[in-house]
């Protein structure tokens, strides 16, 4: 696809007004299947347009299921896609850019998902022209329901962005931030759904020992956080603010809160991020 002497922008409205996006994906895991899931019930892309390379096809068979077309081939997603997602584990993502780098073109966006390989280095084994863009996406994008932040190479400029951020809007949460943000998003929220599923087999553990039956608490449990998730994001209220807002004076909930603050709820959180945040930081290094 060549933009010619037409604006890049009025190209991008072309490209998504005619549904001509060809969309790739280098790796086929759970991970990119979730955001492929979000990008067509959105109808942000028809399945005709997705490729996707893996190789076998374990992972393959459930996009035929979508409609999108399959290939063992890297080379073949490079040369047929004009957004090629990179999904592959971070580990043989070396070995997959040497092998892609000769297909990727000017008109190429090349977007990765892999943990722990930064921009600096997505450059370095790419084209010198590679418009390249990282995200980090979390476990709930198979839902639509996940929170990813993206920051982009010094080749991308906004219409790539506001093109990526449009899409993937469809996924769930999508922002903007600089690179020193994303290990701090995966300690956050994308080892953060992990320790919300811990909270919540805590909380319906504990209706289990005072007699409620499993099944009935682990649902009760679930619509409890995304009832507070939901409110969170809906008010723009500061959590303590609605915490505060549950109790009352010599209640349930601030006996409770009590036990939590005895077992220093906060303080192991918090920690936790950091751990997280760190590990991410030194796997960058590896």
């Amino acid at each position: 696809i060549s933009t010619g002497g037409v604006a890049l922008g009025a190209w991008f409205r072309v490209v998504m007004e005619a549904s001509e996006l060809w969309v790739g994906f280098v790796g086929a895991g759970r991970m990119a299947g979730g955001l492929v899931r979000g990008l067509l019930q959105a109808g942000k892309v028809p399945a005709s347009n997705v490729l996707a390379s893996a190789p076998s096809d374990k992972n393959l068979d459930a996009w035929r299921e979508l409609g999108c077309r399959t290939t063992h081939c890297n080379l073949e997603v490079v040369y047929r896609s004009t957004l090629v997602f990179l999904a592959t584990k971070p580990h043989i993502l070396p070995s997959v850019l040497e092998e892609i780098r000769p297909a990727v073109g000017s008109q190429h966006i090349v977007v990765s998902l892999v943990a722990g390989v930064t921009i600096q280095t997505l450059q370095r084994l790419l084209p010198p022209w590679t418009k390249v863009l990282r995200i980090m996406p979390n476990l709930p994008c198979v839902v639509q329901a996940g929170a990813m932040v993206f920051s982009r190479g010094s080749n991308a400029g906004d219409e790539e962005a506001a093109l990526l951020k449009s899409l993937l809007s469809s996924c769930g949460l999508c922002e903007e931030v600089p690179e020193s943000y994303i290990d701090i998003h995966t300690g956050l929220s994308g080892s953060g759904v992990a320790y919300v599923y811990l909270f919540a087999e805590a909380l319906a553990e504990g209706a289990v020992k005072m007699g409620m039956p499993g099944a009935l608490a682990s649902r009760i449990a679930a619509q409890t956080l995304l009832g507070a998730a939901k409110m969170l994001l809906e008010t723009g209220e500061h959590p303590a603010k609605l915490r505060g807002d549950v109790c009352t004076p010599g209640g349930t909930t601030i006996y409770a809160l009590h036990q939590l603050e005895k077992g220093a709820l906060r303080a192991t959180v918090m920690d936790a991020v950091e751990a997280a945040t760190n590990r991410a930081c030194d796997m960058a290094k590896d």
